[in-house]
């Protein structure tokens, strides 16, 4: 399975490399320096869904962000498709530069605290310094609060925690439509199952098309490798709208990840859209500029 991995991500390093030989267009020709143009606004936030974007805040930057999922649509009538149920996370992303932000995190789900760190390695531009696609690195460890079922057997602290670690590289190919490619890694300390995995490798993808100057159509699938994970759980699914209002970005979407975090939305998503255990949900962020 790792050999799978590395091959991979070797073939997206080759067939992203930037282009070494560029012609001289008149700027040069004139004797003036070329300016390098940077790719901007590949997604209107540094979500797409629930993956993160190709986007990082600029420096000074702090983004506010309030998650929200209803319950499962099956529910029906009885449960207000939903609306009975939620489950919240509230957290802060700060740009430290333009290139490095950070975040922290809450979730009711499993009562889990989450940081991460995100750095963009390489970035889309034209121009004087030619770059067809944008890299970014991320990490980021949790940990579950949640009490333990049985308070009689010893819960120890490490085995309350996780670790993810992505590589998200992709292009902006038009002002309408951006597609990236999310290689993951999963590291659970503790598993359920012997059937379980504690590494679980995952490939995420994520889309972006412009529908208006404010609107976009987002989309993103996370294929989990065969033979990782407790049948229960299955791969994410996630289609929704982000607005664009001012200083806020309203993220509208179906889900069938409860969880908002890499370890519950890639290695732990139980519901199935063939049954309906789709969860309606939004993203609220607010952007604060601090500098």
């Amino acid at each position: 399975m790792k050999t799978i991995i590395y091959t991979l991500l070797f073939l997206l390093m080759v067939f992203a490399h930037p282009v070494l030989g560029q012609e001289g267009d008149l700027l040069s020709l004139l004797g003036e320096e070329e300016t390098v143009n940077y790719t901007t606004a590949s997604f209107k936030a540094n979500r797409v869904i629930n993956l993160h974007s190709l986007e990082n805040l600029a420096a000074g930057e702090l983004d506010v962000k309030i998650s929200h999922r209803f319950g499962y649509l099956s529910g029906g009538v009885y449960e207000l498709f939903g609306l009975d149920e939620s489950t919240i996370r509230i957290g802060g992303d700060y740009g430290i530069t333009d290139r490095l932000m950070v975040g922290v995190g809450r979730s009711s789900y499993e009562k889990t605290y989450d940081g991460f760190i995100k750095f963009k390695l390489l970035r889309q531009s034209t121009g004087a310094k030619v770059m067809p696609v944008t890299m970014a690195l991320f990490t980021s460890m949790a940990i579950k609060t949640l009490k333990p079922s049985d308070p009689t057997i010893e819960n120890y602290t490490s085995s309350k925690l996780y670790y993810t670690f992505q590589m998200i590289l992709g292009r902006k190919f038009s002002e309408a439509f951006s597609l990236q490619l999310s290689p993951t890694m999963v590291h659970r300390n503790l598993v359920e199952t012997f059937e379980e995995k504690n590494d679980v490798f995952a490939l995420g993808f994520g889309a972006r098309m412009k529908l208006s100057k404010r609107v976009s159509l987002n989309g993103e699938y996370i294929y989990v490798f065969p033979n990782q994970i407790a049948p229960q759980y299955h791969n994410s699914l996630s289609l929704g709208f982000d607005i664009e209002t001012g200083g806020h970005v309203f993220q509208l979407h179906f889900t069938n990840s409860t969880s908002m975090i890499e370890k519950g939305f890639v290695a732990e998503t139980e519901g199935q859209w063939g049954d309906g255990d789709v969860h309606f949900g939004f993203n609220i962020s607010r952007i604060f500029n601090l500098k």
